[in-house]
């Protein structure tokens, strides 16, 4: 234990696990997705799921792991943050000639802006504060709750579904520098084939988001049956 906090205070020790905290959550994120995705397939497949992971139990021992990693990697994100800052405690005399991509100079506000989307999401689909249409009453048939309807009329909403959107976008920009870094910071990143490093930093954080902007964006054209 004692050899674990002496790591996290080095900086190699707080990218390490913040690479590691970070791959946790983009598996989870892509599970999610999967899960999510069960809309198209109609109430009773996505309710059905539901209904199976409110009753298994491991839930909340998930459910705090994955907030427990997500904590962690906010955390030293802004302590990594800092640390850079520490260092650098002046600005470059010409930052243009610095090569940075957008997701890297961003990096702290597009992980902010995430954390705020998962609040928010939370909010929506989990607790049902935010509810638009007044689904999270509604029952299915076996007496749980429809999320099927929570998550179809809550799409409806186009604010709802906007608000969505910009915070995919966030998402996209995060995972494209965070993958990138976290697959360098693991040692798998090298000369010979950087450039599959890079696709795969840029196509798998775009298929995520895709996957996840599909689902308001069906809803909001129709193609999803009304509950």
């Amino acid at each position: 234990m004692e050899r674990l906090l002496r790591l996290s205070r080095a900086s190699i020790g707080k990218k390490l696990l913040m690479a590691l905290s970070g791959l946790v959550l983009l598996v989870f994120l892509a599970g999610h997705l999967a899960g999510n995705l069960k809309v198209v397939q109609g109430a009773e497949s996505l309710n059905a799921y539901a209904a199976w992971l409110k009753g298994h139990p491991l839930l909340w021992v998930f459910r705090f792991g994955m907030l427990a990693a997500l904590a962690v990697h906010i955390a030293l994100g802004v302590s990594l943050a800092r640390d850079n800052r520490a260092a650098r405690p002046h600005r470059y005399a010409h930052p243009d000639t610095i090569q940075m991509s957008f997701s890297e100079r961003h990096i702290l506000l597009s992980g902010l802006l995430v954390a705020a989307f998962v609040v928010y999401h939370l909010l929506h689909l989990t607790v049902g504060a935010i509810d638009p249409a007044g689904a999270a009453s509604l029952l299915s048939a076996t007496g749980e709750p429809d999320v099927y309807a929570r998550v179809v009329l809550g799409f409806r909403n186009p604010w709802v579904s906007a608000s969505y959107l910009v915070g995919l976008c966030a998402l996209a920009l995060h995972l494209q520098h965070a993958l990138r870094s976290a697959l360098q910071t693991l040692g798998l990143s090298h000369e010979t084939h950087q450039a599959v490093i890079e696709g795969v930093a840029r196509l798998v954080p775009g298929l995520i988001a895709l996957g996840f902007a599909a689902i308001p964006l069906l809803v909001l054209a129709g193609m999803v049956p009304a509950p």
